[in-house]
């Protein structure tokens, strides 16, 4: 039997907006795995967020861009341990600078960016010096390149980028630039996992089906309805999971009487061409990471003992 905390309560009430009282009996049946206490909450239609959220915690930053000229874009993430660093103008510089190598050398993954050339050595060696200089560990983590029209958006000094992949013939112009920024900025705000309705994973809709038949078996209205009316009733749940998972399908944060679709084609038809999102990447800084957890006192106590 796990031991679960109150900070483990805590945590999951966060994540769900569910009650303190609820979040402890949850864990406590899904003896401490927080993924599965999210799905039983979701089952018992307790939880209202479709997406569990990670221990978002490593510090950086994560920084997107992109070049007109080479029609060439890219967004990154690279970690450190405190969040002072990502307002050190060095680390800020190696950032912008590894990004733009990207761009120009097109490595294929973070092995071999590390052995790219960058100045007198490679990013290796440039990272290394990095850290002589802050003296904190630095990690470049991950990063997506996408050659092609694309839209890039830097949100909170770093907090959060996202990079946009369009086949257009609109052109570089003031309007598909602020067309770009829209599309980019809904997809840091609303936090789509999917495109398009296409892309959503067999074994994800297969998921989400087996969460709704568990509600309705839990709500004393659905539980005895036939199962013709509960597929039915899916069908018309799985929509509105569209609508909030998938970008073209979601409502336009700026006009809530269109969809990212409608405003695709309303903008492409002002500007006399056309636009198709390809794809997307959203880095949100430290996802999915564990943050070391500090007592700032007791470590200057344990300093001060000599431990």
């Amino acid at each position: 039997m796990a031991n679960i905390s109150a900070k483990d309560v805590m945590e999951l009430r966060k994540q769900t907006d569910c009650g303190m009282m609820e979040c402890k009996k949850a864990l406590t049946e899904a003896d401490g795995d927080f993924e599965k206490a999210v799905e039983l909450l979701r089952e018992r239609g307790l939880a209202t967020a479709a997406k569990k959220a990670g221990r978002v915690a490593a510090e950086g930053m994560v920084y997107a861009t992109y070049c007109s000229k080479c029609k060439v874009g890219c967004v990154i993430e690279v970690n450190a341990e405190t969040d002072f660093v990502a307002k050190n103008e060095k680390f800020v510089g190696f950032v912008k600078d590894v990004a733009e190598l990207i761009i120009k050398q097109n490595p294929a993954d973070v092995d071999a960016l590390m052995a790219c050339k960058m100045g007198e050595g490679t990013v290796d060696d440039a990272l290394k010096a990095l850290i002589l200089v802050i003296k904190e560990n630095i990690k470049v983590r991950r990063f997506a390149r996408y050659e092609g029209v694309c839209a890039a958006y830097v949100h909170g000094g770093g907090t959060h980028a996202v990079l946009v992949h369009f086949d257009t013939d609109c052109g570089d112009n003031a309007a598909f630039e602020a067309y770009g920024k829209d599309i980019a900025m809904q997809i840091a705000a609303a936090n789509p996992g999917y495109l398009c309705e296409s892309e959503v994973p067999a074994e994800v809709l297969d998921k989400e089906k087996e969460v709704l038949l568990a509600q309705m078996a839990n709500d004393p209205k659905t539980a005895n309805k036939p199962d013709a009316i509960k597929e039915k009733m899916i069908v018309g749940k799985l929509k509105k999971f569209y609508k909030e998972n998938c970008l073209v399908d979601q409502e336009f944060v700026k006009d809530g009487d269109l969809s990212i679709a409608q405003y695709t084609e309303k903008c492409a038809k002002e500007m006399g061409g056309s636009i198709k999102i390809l794809g997307f990447t959203r880095f949100e800084k430290g996802e999915g990471l564990e943050k070391r957890s500090e007592d700032f006192a007791a470590e200057v106590a344990a300093a001060a003992a000599g431990n």
